[in-house]
């Protein structure tokens, strides 16, 4: 886990370079760019945290906040927000305020922010640690209630289809992938074939989400080989059970 923070600016002054050298002097790295996307580049990525400081040509780089808004949705990134309370108000309508971990009013209180940002990156550091779940499936409210029963073990991410599965594993890792056998267009199984035809994400453990247990589209799933199935009336605590056991049994595996 790096101490990346990508700061942006519309101009890299003498606060934010008075900023810059308060990060480092805690064991931050900072970057600097122009609230631009073409400045911004692939920073964003490799940040762990983004500070967006504010000033009266923040309402001119929507683009730019868009752009930082899909990229921290998409990594699990959030955001600090530094300016007036009308400049905060505009961010807010590009960037939601999940997304966004504190907002500092001018004039900054330094140590707070500080203190703040330690933590943050303390926390951060916890959670990359967790085991790493992709759930792929069609029916938003199921993956959803999923994800609430997963995310305070592991990190959750979630797909609503094959293809949204395979991008997001372009740029992100997965210890364990809980996909749904019956999904319209690209099914679980073609899903499946997708992942082990590719030497990125063949050795991704995949476990089948069905809605059928009887005897022949058990065998019918088991077939393709997954590392299990699950049954879509598991319940929350039979649910976990299963994930924890195979995690133990990577463990066990030296994997």
């Amino acid at each position: 886990m790096s101490n990346n923070i990508l700061i942006l600016a519309s101009a890299e002054g003498f606060i934010i370079k008075g900023l810059e050298s308060k990060l480092r002097g805690i064991g931050m790295e900072t970057v600097y760019s122009a609230p631009r996307i073409t400045s911004i580049g692939s920073s964003c990525d490799g940040a762990e945290l983004v500070i967006i400081y504010c000033d009266e040509k923040i309402s001119e780089f929507s683009d730019a906040l868009v752009y930082v808004k899909d990229r921290c949705s998409e990594n699990d990134k959030q955001v600090i927000v530094i300016g007036k309370k009308e400049e905060y108000d505009i961010v807010r309508h590009y960037i939601p305020e999940n997304l966004i971990f504190k907002f500092y009013e001018r004039p900054l209180d330094m140590e707070v922010l500080l203190n703040n940002v330690e933590k943050y990156m303390e926390g951060e550091a916890r959670y990359a640690r967790k085991r790493s779940i992709l759930i792929v499936d069609d029916d938003v409210s199921y993956m959803t209630m999923i994800m609430d029963w997963l995310k305070d073990s592991y990190r959750v991410s979630l797909a609503n289809s094959g293809i949204e599965a395979i991008t997001w594993l372009a740029k992100n890792r997965a210890d364990l992938i809980l996909l749904d056998y019956e999904m319209p267009i690209t099914s679980g199984p073609q899903v499946l074939e997708m992942l082990r035809s590719n030497a990125a994400t063949s050795h991704i453990p995949v476990m089948f989400l069905t809605g059928k247990g009887d005897k022949e589209s058990v065998m019918k799933v088991l077939s393709l080989k997954p590392v299990g199935y699950l049954l879509k009336n598991i319940d929350r605590m039979e649910l976990r059970e299963n994930i924890a056991r195979f995690f133990v049994s990577q463990i066990e595996k030296g994997l």
